[in-house]
Formats: C-alpha cells, sequence, structure tokens
C-alpha cells in the first residue's frame, strides 16, 4: 500500500542569532601559503564575519539538556591557545561551561595564519590584540545571542552544487599525487540548508552547511576575505532578508573547482554559484512544522490524486522537541611513523639560516625555495608540539540531536568520508557536519586507502590509516544512542 503522507525532518527549539564584523586591521600578518611572497595584507576584499548561535530545548531541561553554543568564525584554523581565548570569554559572558560550547571555523585560506607564534613575523604585532578583540567579540555576540533566543521551528532540506571538485590529482609526469583539481574525481556535491523560522513564520537565519576548501584566493591575493562564503551569505540575505550563516562540511580532499587565484572576482563568483544552490534548495524545503499528505481525488480528464501541506500531529511535535547530547573525546590511533620533534625543530632552524643566507647573498630564487620549505617545516613544529603524549589522539567531537536532525561539530578536517558514511547508515535524519571545530593539531583525518601512495593530506596527518573509519563507526553508535 503507498503511503498516504511523507514526513519532513523538523526541530523545534530556542534560538537566537547574532553577527559581528571580525576584520583584522590591515597590515596584520597574513601569509597563508608558502608560495607567497608578500607577508602583510594590503586591504579587504570582504568583511570577515563571526556569528554566535544559541540553541536550547523547549520547556523544562533534564539532565543533558543543557543549552549549547554554536559561533562560526571566518578563520582558516585557531590553534589550542588561541581558541582558549575564545572559548574563555564566551564562559565568562554566558556563564556556560566549556562543554556547551562549539567553535567552527570557515576554513578561509585569505584571513591568514593568525597563530601567537607567527607575532615575530612582519605584522605579527597585530596578532594578538586582534586575538584578544576576536575572543571579546564572540563573547558579547555568544550573550547576545542567547538574550535574542526565541521558540522556532527549523526545516531541512537537501540539495546539489557542483562547486566543489576533487583535490586529489594525481600527475603522472611528476610521478606522484599534487592537490589541485582532479576533472575524474567523483566529490560530494550536498548541500544540506537549514531554514529557521519563529513562530509567526518570520525567517530568523539559514544556515548552508557545504563542504568546499576556501581556497579560490592563493598566493598572488593579498587582500583579507572570506572567500567564497562571502558572496554565498550576501546572495542568501538578499532573499531572505535574514542573518545567513556558512558551516564548513567535511572537505579534506574537496575544493573548488576553479581556485588557487589571485582573482577575488572568482571567489565571489563561487559564492554566488553556492548562494544561488541554496537559495534553490531552500525553494524545495516544505514548511516547517508541516507534513505532505494525500488530500483524496478530483475527477478530471483524469482521476487526479492531490496532496498538500498539513500542520504536523501532537506526535510529530514531539519528536520535533526531543533533545539530547553528547560531547567528548574519540581515541584514534597516531602514526608510528612521525620523525621526532627535536629533527623537525633542527631541520626548520637549518632551512631559515639558508634562507637567510641566501637572500643575503642576492639569490632570491634559492631564497624562495629555501622559504617555503621552511614553512612546511614551521607548520609541523607548531602542530605537533602540543599534542597529547601516548598511542591514541583525543579527537573531540560535539553532538546534538535537535528533533529529527543532528549537529555535529568535529575537530579537524576529514575527508566527505565521514559524512557520506554517516548520512548513508541514517539516511532519514539531516546531519549537519561542521568540520574544523576545536582546534586545528589532528590535521587531516584521510580514510585509509590514501594512505597507500604518499599525498599532501597524508603527509600532514598525525593519525594512522584507519582512523577515520575507526572515529566514523564510533560516531555512528553514539548517534544511534542519540536517536533513540
Amino acid at each position: 500500500m503507498s503511503a498516504r503522507s511523507v514526513a519532513s525532518p523538523q526541530s523545534s527549539c530556542r534560538f537566537g542569532v547574532a553577527v559581528g564584523d571580525a576584520t583584522p586591521p590591515v597590515g596584520i600578518y597574513h601569509r597563508m601559503w608558502g608560495a607567497a611572497r608578500h607577508d602583510r595584507s594590503t586591504g579587504v576584499h570582504r568583511p570577515l564575519r563571526t556569528t554566535a548561535m544559541s540553541f536550547a530545548p523547549l520547556g523544562d531541561r533534564g539532565p543533558g539538556e543543557a543549552e549549547r553554543l554554536l559561533v562560526a568564525i571566518d578563520q582558516c584554523i585557531l590553534g589550542n591557545e588561541e581558541l582558549g581565548r575564545i572559548v574563555g570569554s564566551i564562559v565568562e559572558r554566558t556563564g556556560l561551561p566549556p562543554e556547551c560550547v562549539a567553535i567552527s571555523c570557515s576554513h578561509t585560506h585569505a584571513a591568514g595564519l593568525l597563530s601567537l607564534e607567527r607575532s615575530r613575523l612582519p605584522g605579527g604585532e597585530f596578532i594578538a590584540p586582534y586575538l584578544d578583540d576576536l575572543a571579546r567579540t564572540c563573547g558579547e555576540l555568544a550573550a547576545r545571542a542567547r538574550g535574542d533566543a526565541e521558540p522556532v521551528r527549523i526545516a531541512y532540506g537537501t540539495g546539489r552544487c557542483d562547486l566543489a571538485a576533487h583535490r586529489d590529482y594525481r600527475d603522472a609526469e611528476r610521478g606522484g599525487y599534487v592537490v589541485g583539481f582532479d576533472p575524474d574525481g567523483e566529490p560530494d556535491d550536498t548541500v544540506l540548508v537549514a531554514r529557521v523560522e519563529n513562530l509567526g513564520g518570520a525567517v530568523r537565519a539559514t544556515i548552508v552547511n557545504y563542504a568546499c576548501h576556501p581556497t579560490t584566493l592563493a598566493w598572488d591575493n593579498t587582500l583579507i576575505s572570506p572567500d567564497y562564503p562571502g558572496a554565498m551569505r550576501e546572495t542568501v540575505e538578499a532573499a531572505s532578508g535574514a542573518p545567513c550563516v556558512f558551516l564548513q562540511g567535511a572537505s579534506g580532499e574537496l575544493g573548488p573547482r576553479e581556485g588557487f587565484v589571485g582573482d577575488v572576482a572568482v571567489a565571489d563568483r563561487n559564492g554566488r554559484q553556492l548562494g544561488h544552490a541554496a537559495l534553490a534548495t531552500l525553494a524545495g524545503t516544505p514548511p516547517a512544522g508541516t507534513r505532505y499528505e494525500y488530500a483524496g481525488v478530483v475527477e478530471s480528464g483524469t482521476a487526479i490524486g492531490t496532496w498538500r501541506y498539513a500542520r504536523g500531529d501532537e506526535s510529530a511535535e514531539r519528536q520535533a522537541r526531543s533533545w539530547s547530547a553528547w560531547r567528548g573525546d574519540i581515541p584514534l590511533p597516531y602514526r608510528t611513523d612521525l620523525k621526532p620533534l627535536p629533527e623537525v625543530a633542527d631541520e626548520l632552524q637549518r632551512l631559515e639560516r639558508s634562507e637567510a643566507a641566501a637572500r643575503a647573498g642576492g639569490d632570491a630564487e634559492s631564497a624562495q625555495r629555501f622559504r617555503v620549505l621552511a614553512e612546511r617545516c614551521r607548520r609541523e613544529f607548531t602542530r605537533r608540539k602540543g599534542l597529547p603524549a601516548g598511542e591514541l589522539y583525543p579527537w573531540q567531537v560535539s553532538i546534538w540531536r535537535i528533533g529529527d536532525a543532528v549537529w555535529l561539530c568535529a575537530q579537524g578536517e576529514a575527508y566527505s568520508l565521514l559524512q557520506t558514511e554517516l548520512r548513508r547508515r541514517f539516511p532519514k535524519t539531516p546531519i549537519v557536519v561542521a568540520s574544523l571545530g576545536f582546534s586545528w593539531d589532528v590535521a587531516y583525518l584521510p580514510p585509509a586507502s590514501c594512505y597507500d601512495e604518499p599525498r599532501y593530506q597524508t603527509q600532514v596527518a598525525i593519525l594512522a590509516a584507519g582512523a577515520l573509519e575507526r572515529g566514523i563507526d564510533e560516531l555512528a553508535g553514539r548517534l544511534e544512542q542519540l536517536l533513540r
């Protein structure tokens, strides 16, 4: 017998949102790319943004039902110290415990690499004051979002966008993988949107969850920029009249088909492409709080079966209001072939001396080559020096089950297998995947098959082959518990 109604995934909760500017000062250290020849930013393409969202259950709150905060920041990556400043400011302003706060970076590479350890470099004198301002802004926005909260319904829709391309390209002439457009790859093109409406039907926010590295702009760009998420938000906000929030999905092997350029017009074009795909998805998203039901026959040239949207029943509303959450660590194995950290430190010093000597000798080409190698080495040292001791790394994850949907914030840069496999296992559950949550020191999480032949992501990965698959299995078990 054919179904007579189709349920629409919904969430009902209290929600508040606050948006603020997070643009660094012009002249701040900006070099993100080893190939870049500049150190300081020279201007602003589009402002950077920080958005705080407050989620809380409706009615009386039981154990484990504390309010949650999700803060989306236009930054590339955050280290433990930088992240600690932000979370500390939010805790101070809101009184919420740290485990109720999740941070997710958009991963724009045109924000610069604003690590406190780079304060000694040109433009680095601006880094610490900027991070203090960013922490203060995040705390203020979190407090405003909480004060702005009201009962809402959230409707979810799934669409497609071919902005993202597979970026593990095997260069046969070079004899190995490079990071670049792979025309034969099969990227995850899923666009997941969440439309938040208050009980009066007004749109409070639109959340766009998409997996694609914001690497349109690369070494030739000297401007501060959110990359494609900036124009994407502008496109959606012009149509909705409400804030649009971008959440970076699991994009370890995904990037724009046209990227690694210095032309900001390309970044805007990429953003509009995703923005229009999100709007198309929103146009097909059912009204919040409804189900699609069979309404009977109308006799015409033939018998026409009609359908209509109707308000969900009491059981559907109870389901939409259900709430559960988990925040914790999933232990994943370190790889065993990592170079000893003292050797990395010695190599960095050697490369820095070589760069300085080449520059002093007027050999600009050699100086640039040593500069690129030193940058790679510096990142490895910075990333690894604070890693927890032992054989297992505590991969940080936060999961919220809000009604029919799951909101997942995970540490590091997982390959898209993280989201495609979870969505395959839970096909009726919208799963919002926000990557680059917490600190970046875990780096990439590639599938086991990627370790067979070296590529960039496996070279910088600190976890062993199979760690991602193990993490997915653990997450699936947690999701099963929360969905029950």
